[in-house]
């Protein structure tokens, strides 16, 4: 028999194949042969036809002993698979009930359960479908994802090097305000295809949502009096004021937040802010994200101060064309 199972397996005499119930037959006929020549040697002078009913009695009861034997081996066996069956359903239940618990707070929390339920979809389709590299891709970004998000906890995040998509995710997320300091005055900067998106960012905000955007310039000391240097300044002062953003700009010494000429700060809507900051030892710019609201409000009194105390650039409006009418010459 298989004890697996416990089903009754069968038999090989001589690589022959013998079924269970013809297997059973044949021991119970030995066992009731055995029985009527036990039966003739322990009492030769009696009746014969009683031995006959001895030795068959015997043989039933052997019989019935194997199916017994056979169906106590098939209920363990079920027994055992209900049983194993019933924890990995009770494991299953578990499992769903968390989930279903999980996005339940997560509903509740003001978030979107919609992405996060698409999100484990794809990622499901990935794993199951995707070759290896993509694997190892939507597994290292759904472990940056959760780092991230997980420091966020804390109402603060890293990330060591320049990090412009959370520049533009935000500049989109903002309802109401964005300030900005800025220590990038050089016209190459403000050309390149990060400068160009984060300035189709804002004003993407202040059409759709309303925001109020102003920008900061930060001026080494020294710049206000080299006159090609102000009037490219000044162009790009006025190429951002044309777009809707307030600019001033202000002049820092080495005496007077000199160590913010080299730190970029962007607050959105005054409760959150990225600040982009040059790493001591190698140089490279850091961002770190951070909404605690004692460092908010630092960052915030610091702008408005510096906003209060910058100078609006003297932008010259755009000549507008003389009529015909008035146009001077020969006729």
């Amino acid at each position: 028999m298989d004890g697996a199972s416990g089903t009754p397996g069968p038999a090989t005499t001589g690589g022959v194949r013998i079924a269970p119930v013809v297997l059973k037959t044949l021991i119970t006929v030995v066992v009731s042969t055995v029985a009527y020549v036990i039966t003739n040697l322990v009492n030769q002078s009696g009746d014969d036809l009683w031995k006959l009913a001895v030795s068959i009695v015997i043989g039933g009861s052997a019989l019935i002993v194997q199916y017994l034997v056979d169906f106590e081996q098939r209920l363990t066996a079920m027994e055992t698979g209900q049983r194993r069956r019933t924890e990995e359903l009770h494991e299953h239940f578990v499992h769903l009930s968390e989930a279903a618990g999980l996005l339940s707070e997560l509903d509740q929390a003001g978030m979107s359960t919609s992405d996060v339920r698409r999100l484990i979809r794809s990622a499901t389709r990935v794993g199951a479908h995707g070759p290896e590299i993509a694997k190892a891709f939507a597994r290292a970004e759904i472990d940056s994802l959760a780092s991230v998000v997980t420091e966020l906890t804390g109402m603060t995040a890293h990330w060591p090097r320049d990090n412009n998509e959370w520049l533009l995710r935000l500049t989109a997320c903002a309802r109401r305000t964005i300030d900005a300091t800025s220590s990038s005055v050089d016209r190459p900067f403000w050309d390149t295809d990060p400068a160009g998106d984060y300035l189709y960012a804002q004003t993407e905000a202040m059409r759709v949502s309303g925001v109020s955007v102003r920008r900061l310039f930060m001026l080494e000391a020294g710049k206000e009096d080299d006159e090609e240097f102000m009037g490219r300044f000044l162009q790009l002062c006025k190429e951002q004021s044309d777009l809707g953003i307030k600019v001033r700009y202000t002049v820092l010494t080495r005496n007077r937040h000199h160590r913010a000429a080299v730190r970029d700060v962007v607050i959105f809507d005054r409760e959150l802010y990225l600040e982009f900051e040059p790493d001591r030892m190698d140089g490279k710019l850091q961002t770190r994200l951070d909404a605690g609201r004692s460092r908010v409000q630092e960052r915030v009194s610091r702008f408005d101060e510096l906003w209060e105390t910058a100078v609006e650039p003297e932008l010259e409006p755009e000549p507008r064309p003389v009529p015909p009418s008035q146009r001077r010459g020969r006729p």
